[in-house]
């Protein structure tokens, strides 16, 4: 997983409540078991028409958010199925960060596992962020974790708390394996150690 420390990207305002994984993630797409190439289906309802064709409403269609790896967004994002390919298909796309003011739990903590940064802020923040957002002249927004700061273009900044364990996780580029394979060296020497007193094991 790669390391999170800061990021300075366009944001893209997805003022919608209640945005669930089968909107971020279609059913018929989570045949794989990969982590790559669900990007191009990240929204695919609302991105494309039923011709295949791009939707030009779409805020990820339009020219100054095609690039955009933070989004903000409504309340109770990621609600719904507890579906991983989410944050796997908004990785995929280049997303970083998601600003909400609540997600669904599941997803909150797949995020994390997966390199995603999700950040909880209060609802007058998210609707200055919102704002920022919708700016198509400078929608960019700057994470900066260590400092747990959202600096927005104006030059003010809004904080955001954050568990001290996914915070690490994050600055250091570790999901579960990665954890797992840091103690290494103590599992080998247990099951080292088990093998003298429980040989029959």
């Amino acid at each position: 997983m790669q390391k999170f420390e800061t990021h300075k990207g366009i944001a893209a305002p997805m003022d919608i409540m209640n945005i669930d994984t089968d909107m971020i993630i279609p059913k018929q797409f989570l045949k794989t078991i990969k982590r790559t190439g669900l990007g191009v289906n990240l929204f695919d309802e609302m991105r494309y028409n039923k011709d295949g064709s791009e939707n030009p409403d779409f805020i990820l269609n339009q020219p100054s958010y095609r690039s955009a790896s933070i989004l903000v967004t409504g309340d109770n994002f990621g609600c719904g199925s507890s579906r991983e390919h989410a944050p796997w298909a908004l990785q995929d796309f280049g997303v970083k960060t998601v600003i909400s003011t609540s997600f669904a739990d599941i997803f909150y903590n797949n995020c994390f596992k997966n390199g995603i940064l999700p950040i909880v802020v209060s609802a007058a923040e998210r609707e200055a962020l919102m704002a920022d957002a919708k700016d198509p002249e400078n929608p960019e927004l700057d994470i900066d974790l260590p400092n747990q700061l959202i600096r927005r273009p104006n030059g003010a900044d809004i904080s955001f708390e954050i568990d001290p364990f996914r915070k690490q996780c994050l600055l250091d580029g570790l999901d579960d394996i990665g954890l797992t394979m840091g103690k290494a060296e103590q599992i080998s020497t247990y099951e080292d150690q088990r093998k003298n007193t429980h040989p029959w094991l």
